[in-house]
């Protein structure tokens, strides 16, 4: 696929928060990670308000296990508390992705160049992304390289299928729908032969509203020093 990256990551802990077990103040970690936990990731190793990044599949590496942890979180209202988190324990995907450029940022045409930013990306992942990484939430710090989407062997390589039922897909921002509500989206999720496919977010039918938003305006004069500081890190000239 066109504007296409491949890269494994890999950490001791993750944290794909199932919403449903935040109501009681613990955090219970999904089997699996969500769209939006990768998509996250891939913004991590490289992101332009020009682009909008599509996580086609995910490939489980290592067994699923799960860890409880006592936690003591910082109340709205001050001092801590306890709870209980489950995070999930040595995990590694393998994760494909692409990216399109986004047709609600009409104020940024001028930066859709095609090969420069999918040279850019693949550099990125050279070099272990932009930004820090993370499985789901901060504490669970993650570590990103290149690889090839299906080598090596996967622990679920022989299983058929497993169905993880009803999760979160993941969030729709304003930005990348033209829109000035944001929505939750959810899916059923199934893995086979230790892959999961992702359907893309315009396919989810499972969609809830949840609040209202605006995308920020960006300039030419904004996107020019942006390049310019992307060209420092990567220490070379963007357009190349």
């Amino acid at each position: 696929m066109r504007n296409q990256i491949e890269f494994e990551v890999s950490g001791n802990y993750a944290l794909f928060t199932d919403p449903l077990t935040k109501l009681g103040g613990e955090k219970f970690s999904y089997q699996v990670p969500t769209y939006q936990a990768l998509k996250g990731i891939v913004e991590s190793i490289y992101w332009k308000p020009t682009l909008i990044w599509i996580v086609d599949e995910v490939r489980i590496m290592n067994t699923i296990q799960t860890e409880s942890k006592g936690m003591r979180p910082i109340e709205y209202s001050g001092g801590n508390t306890l709870a209980y988190y489950t995070y999930l324990r040595n995990v590694r995907y393998q994760v494909k992705a692409h990216f399109v450029f986004n047709p609600h940022r009409e104020d940024l045409v001028h930066d859709q160049n095609e090969h420069k930013h999918h040279n850019i990306a693949k550099r990125a992942v050279q070099i272990g992304g932009r930004r820090d990484i993370f499985l789901g939430t901060r504490e669970c710090q993650a570590y990103v390289e290149p690889c090839h989407f299906g080598e090596e062997e996967g622990c679920y390589d022989r299983i058929a299928e497993i169905d993880f039922g009803t999760m979160l897909h993941g969030i729709s921002y304003p930005d990348e729908t033209g829109s000035n509500e944001r929505e939750i989206r959810l899916w059923r999720a199934k893995m086979q032969h230790g892959v999961i496919q992702f359907i893309r977010p315009d396919e989810c039918t499972l969609v809830r509203k949840a609040g209202e938003g605006e995308a920020k305006v960006f300039g030419a004069g904004n996107m020019q020093s942006v390049d310019e500081l992307y060209a420092d890190m990567l220490g070379s000239e963007v357009g190349e």
